[in-house]
C-alpha cells in the first residue's frame, strides 16, 4: 500500500516533531500494510516553508535512518501547498515540489472557502503540464455547502484525494457521509492517511479501505490502490466522469 500524503518528516510542520516520532510512525505504517510514503510537509500554510531542496534532503536522511533501524518503509518526496496564485512561479523558480517529482501536485485549500481563483489557476498549471490535486476536499466548507464547486474542478481536470480518517467516521458522521458521497459521485480519484502522528491524526489506511470493501467491494479499493502507485510513477491515473451531487442528499455540516 502507498499513502500518498503523509506528515512524517521531524521538526518542519505540524507533523512529527522528532526523529523518534517519525521512526514510530514509520512502525506504524508497516503495521498498516503501507511500504510506501509521500512525505508531504506543508509548504506557504501559516509560517510553515519547506522548499523543494529542504525536503529532498530531508527525504534521504530520514531514508538512511529508516534503513539502518531496518524499518520497511520507503519514503518519497511531496509537499502540500496552500493554493497561491504564484504556484507556478514558485515551481518555475524551484521551490515547489510534485508528488515524487511527477506531474501531480497536492493543493490544499483554506479550511473554510475555495478561492475564487482557483479555477483560472488550475488551468495554468494544467497547461505548464502539472495536475493539480485538491487534498481533503470533504473537509472544506465550501465544497460541502456547494459540492458543485468540486465538480467543475474535476471536470476540468483536477484530481482529488480523500483522507482516510474521513471515510472512518474520525471527523464526524456528516464528513463521513459527504466523502461517501463523493466516492459516489467520481470526485474522488485517491485515499491518504494525511497523518501528523500516532495519537490524534494517525494512519487509519487499513481500517478505510475495510469500509470501503465493506461497502462497495474489492473493485473500489483496488482503484484506490493502484491510482496511488500511478501516481508515484507518472503515469496516467484512472477515473471516471465525475457526477453532480444531488443536493438533497446534501448533509450540511455549518
Amino acid at each position: 500500500m502507498i499513502d500518498l500524503h503523509c506528515h512524517i518528516l521531524p521538526g518542519v510542520d505540524d507533523g512529527a516533531q522528532s526523529l523518534s516520532d517519525s521512526l514510530n510512525m514509520a512502525r506504524k505504517a508497516v503495521e498498516q500494510g503501507i511500504h510506501t510514503i509521500v512525505a508531504t510537509p506543508h509548504h506557504l500554510n501559516n509560517s510553515y516553508e519547506n522548499p523543494k531542496r529542504q525536503i529532498l534532503d530531508r527525504v534521504e536522511e530520514l531514508n538512511q535512518l529508516l534503513q539502518k533501524e531496518n524499518i520497511d518503509v520507503m519514503i518519497l518526496p511531496g509537499q502540500e501547498i496552500r493554493v497561491h496564485g504564484e504556484m507556478i512561479e514558485g515551481y518555475t523558480i524551484g521551490e515547489i515540489l510534485t508528488v515524487n517529482h511527477t506531474p501531480y501536485v497536492l493543493v490544499e485549500f483554506p479550511s473554510n472557502h475555495v478561492p475564487r481563483y482557483t479555477e483560472k489557476l488550475f488551468y495554468d498549471l494544467q497547461m505548464n503540464g502539472l495536475i493539480p490535486v485538491i487534498v481533503h476536499p470533504e473537509r472544506n466548507r465550501e465544497i460541502i455547502e456547494r459540492s458543485e464547486l468540486l465538480y467543475q474542478l474535476v471536470k476540468k481536470g483536477a484530481l482529488t484525494q480523500i483522507t482516510a480518517s474521513s471515510v472512518c467516521g474520525d471527523f464526524g458522521k456528516k464528513i463521513k457521509n459527504f466523502t461517501l458521497q463523493l466516492i459516489e459521485a467520481n470526485l474522488t480519484h485517491f485515499i491518504a492517511s494525511d497523518a501528523h502522528n500516532l495519537t490524534n491524526r494517525t494512519f487509519k489506511m487499513r481500517e478505510a479501505f475495510g469500509v470501503l470493501q465493506q461497502k462497495y467491494g474489492n473493485e473500489l479499493v483496488y482503484y484506490f490502490e493502484e491510482n496511488a502507485h500511478l501516481v508515484v510513477e507518472g503515469r496516467a491515473v484512472y477515473k471516471e466522469d465525475p457526477e453532480q451531487i444531488k443536493r438533497k442528499k446534501l448533509f450540511y455540516l455549518f
